[in-house]
């Protein structure tokens, strides 16, 4: 076969498909215990966290898999890698079918018409994505995948962690693959660097670690990013929050006060900071500042800034703060941090104080109150020397309301509570809660029943939103009652 995108000079090498590992021997059944004396508690799950597909079934994978690794080689030894670059989708598809078929023909290998379809777009998934992960990527129910070594692949789908039948060849196959990540935006991984973050080609977050730090093999976490963008309407029909907080939170952010949305890991801050972020007017400039640019805004004037590691010298950091510094000075009408968690804060707060009313961020928090902690303790250890009076004066006259984030153990996730900062009382910030989601119960399949409620108090800002135009009927505020079932 002549083609315009195989080397003329390529030689092939002789390849043999290799023989299917032996089945591991069954293991002993073991005895069922004696029954137990009764008890108030339930038994534990244990049940093992793997994927039992049938014997001959994972047979015929172990088999494409080592046909594919050695299809893999064949290719990117015969392809001409520089003309690919002009290659259409199409093109490029037709070319790696044909390729692989000769080989396959001169090797001797049969494979029926599902297995060679699905060879060739694993092949394809190879040369110009993520190899076995790109499956993953294009499910739309998957919301993380967690790689623990080549053999391990976990997803996550409607908050509930399952293992996947995904797996990579070995360890140098997982390592390409997170070198082809890190290397497209720029960054390194090895051993004198074993840890990175980075973001994928979508916007999708990006965390490696590597051997040696990572014991059994590379760890991988990959936080997708949905193609279509959540809005409050999405937010409220999946029950986020109600009708009465997205009317409050719109009020909170038109009129420019200063938020902060605090949460946990996985809880959903990113995606409340964005739903947020469609408040703003279209004719504010908005000055976005991450170290992993995540943040999806709509609006049309909008800088966007992302800090750097050092280099392999120690060099050309580019840290969230300097960043900071640097937005002062671009005339914006609001910042947006995507994550406060170090020295930055300092000029996060007086950024907020000084004429830059509606800024936002988030912090790692588990209640309101939790979070002016952290605000304190980060200033802490900016190693700034200040009185800690002057330190919660400081944070009371910047922050104005405090979202709460919370991933629930069914793992659905809910805006918990929203809290607003009135002012101080002696050395303590004083605040009050607005609105919170009521747990009243749980179901047999162990899902989450509960409610949000309004407190009973009226908003700390009520005449500031009506001099904004913002009138919210009293009735927002009226707590209600749900029964448990």
């Amino acid at each position: 076969m002549f083609s315009k995108y195989k080397r003329q000079s390529a030689t092939a090498k002789p390849v043999t498909a290799a023989q299917p590992k032996a089945a591991p021997a069954p293991e002993a059944q073991p005895k069922a215990p004696a029954p137990a004396a009764a008890t108030l508690r339930k038994p534990a799950a244990r049940t093992k966290a793997e994927a039992a597909p049938a014997d001959k079934e994972r047979k015929r994978k172990e088999r494409m898999g080592e046909i594919k690794i050695q299809l893999h080689r064949e290719l990117l030894e015969n392809l001409n890698l520089a003309a690919l670059e002009r290659a259409s989708e199409a093109e490029l598809r037709a070319e790696i079918s044909s390729i692989a078929s000769e080989i396959l023909e001169e090797r001797g290998i049969v494979l029926n018409r599902e297995d060679r379809q699905t060879l060739n777009k694993e092949l394809y998934d190879e040369v110009t994505g993520l190899g076995p992960l790109e499956t993953l990527l294009q499910d739309d129910t998957v919301s993380d995948i967690l790689v623990n070594g080549p053999q391990q692949v976990f997803v996550e789908r409607e908050g509930k962690l399952q293992l996947s039948d995904v797996t990579f060849k070995d360890e140098k196959h997982l390592m390409r693959i997170i070198d082809k990540i890190v290397s497209a935006v720029g960054r390194r991984v090895d051993e004198s660097n074993p840890y990175v973050d980075a973001r994928l080609a979508d916007g999708s977050r990006f965390n490696a670690m590597v051997p040696p730090i990572a014991v059994d093999g590379s760890l991988v976490s990959i936080r997708k990013f949905k193609k279509d963008k959540l809005g409050i309407d999405d937010l409220v029909n999946f029950g986020a929050f109600t009708e009465e907080m997205a009317a409050y939170l719109q009020a909170a952010v038109s009129t420019r006060l200063n938020v902060i949305v605090s949460g946990g890991t996985g809880s959903g801050k990113t995606t409340t900071l964005n739903a947020l972020s469609s408040f703003i007017d279209n004719a504010e400039r908005i000055l976005t500042i991450e170290d992993t640019a995540e943040l999806q805004l709509q609006q049309t004037h909008v800088g966007r800034m992302e800090s750097r590691p050092p280099n392999v010298e120690g060099k050309g950091e580019v840290s969230p703060r300097d960043c900071l510094k640097n937005a002062l000075r671009m005339r914006p009408d609001r910042i947006i941090v995507g994550e406060t968690r170090g020295e930055e804060v300092i000029d996060m707060l007086q950024a907020m104080n000084t004429g830059h009313d509606g800024s936002m961020t988030t912090i790692h928090a588990n209640s309101a109150r939790d979070g002016i902690s952290r605000l304190e303790n980060m200033i802490a250890m900016a190693g700034i020397e200040m009185p800690i009076k002057a330190v919660r004066s400081q944070i009371a006259s910047a922050v104005n309301l405090i979202v709460q984030a919370s991933r629930l153990q069914d793992g659905s996730r809910r805006m918990t509570s929203i809290t607003e900062i009135t002012g101080m009382e002696g050395d303590v910030i004083s605040m009050q809660e607005i609105f919170r989601f009521q747990r009243v119960g749980l179901t047999p399949d162990n899902k989450i029943i509960g409610h949000f409620t309004a407190t009973g108090v009226r908003s700390h800002f009520s005449e500031r939103f009506r001099l904004w135009g913002y009138d919210l009927p009293p009735s927002i505020y009226e707590p209600t009652v749900m029964e448990a079932r």
